[in-house]
């Protein structure tokens, strides 16, 4: 599928930063076309991932029964059941194992005799290290998925409060799959609160290393 070229003439980057904000109140009867989801997904998966493995999935949930029920191991959330659709992003965490070679299978040859092996190496039998891994992962794509759509004109809100266990059950995932988090997608019908105020740059960026 071709990408749109919205990203050369719609919202600069840096305005769909400031303009992003985490939304929880959704217009319920809008819906997304396939396009934008499509759109929306084909733009998530070129976020980065280590080694090239992809180990994000991303389960767009759009049954109103499952989202009524996500919702309610979810803290009632209404975001979870109102936005157009709702986003688990899962990690996969043994995708480093699953014919790696597939990840390098366009790169040439010497790349890919290279790079292949040292995926096995990098994460077998380091099963933190594959967890954090694949949550950075996710995290990236989330960010990734919250910049698009709101260049699309679209609001978002990620969230990590729900009941990880009976989301898995409920979206029948593999046991080497987890949720590393939601993010809903729709059109906004209530604003977020002003920003509730900022660290200085003085604090939080820090250059070279922190004083003794």
């Amino acid at each position: 599928m071709q990408v749109s070229t919205m990203q050369n003439n719609g919202m600069p980057v840096h305005q769909a930063i400031h303009a992003r904000r985490s939304i929880k109140h959704y217009d319920a009867h809008h819906k997304m076309t396939q396009t934008e989801i499509d759109q929306l997904m084909s733009l998530a998966m070129l976020s980065p991932t280590a080694f090239n493995i992809q180990n994000w999935r991303f389960i767009v949930v759009t049954d109103p029964v499952l989202r009524q029920q996500i919702r309610t191991v979810s803290w009632n959330q209404a975001q979870v059941e109102e936005a157009s659709i709702l986003i688990v992003l899962t990690a996969d965490l043994k995708s480093w194992a699953k014919q790696p070679e597939r990840y390098w299978k366009d790169a040439p040859q010497a790349v890919a005799d290279y790079l292949v092996p040292a995926i096995g190496q990098y994460y077998d039998n380091k099963e933190q290290v594959q967890r954090d891994e694949a949550m950075r992962s996710c995290g990236m794509a989330a960010m990734t998925i919250m910049l698009a759509a709101k260049e699309m004109g679209y609001d978002t809100c990620p969230m990590d409060g729900f009941d990880f266990d009976a989301v898995a059950q409920l979206l029948n995932l593999p046991d080497d799959h987890t949720p590393a988090m939601f993010v809903t997608v729709g059109k906004g019908i209530k604003d977020a609160w002003p920003r509730g105020g900022q660290l200085a740059m003085s604090e939080v960026v820090i250059e070279n290393q922190f004083k003794a």
